[in-house]
């Protein structure tokens, strides 16, 4: 009786390679998209494509204008907040 023929790369440990790369960077976009959601960095994209979803016909206001409307706002009506 003849032995099997061991299979090609059965019982081989990958080396870290592209997987590891790849899930890192996959980490590196969650913390930037976290970091910049939490900043508020995308809140004029997201003004802006609610806007053009839900007000169709309303003017879309420039972000210069966008963020001294926000920032009024939020002196004028104090909420919770650290600062």
């Amino acid at each position: 009786m003849t032995a099997p023929t061991p299979t090609p790369g059965a019982g081989t440990v990958p080396a870290p390679g592209a997987g590891a790369w790849a899930a890192l960077a996959r980490a590196a976009r969650g913390v930037r998209w976290y970091v910049t959601t939490l900043m508020g960095d995308r809140d004029y994209e997201c003004y802006v494509a609610h806007l053009r979803r839900a007000h169709p016909d309303a003017p879309v206001p420039t972000e210069k204008e966008f963020w001294r409307q926000r920032w009024a706002e939020q002196d004028a009506n104090p909420g919770a907040r650290c600062c």
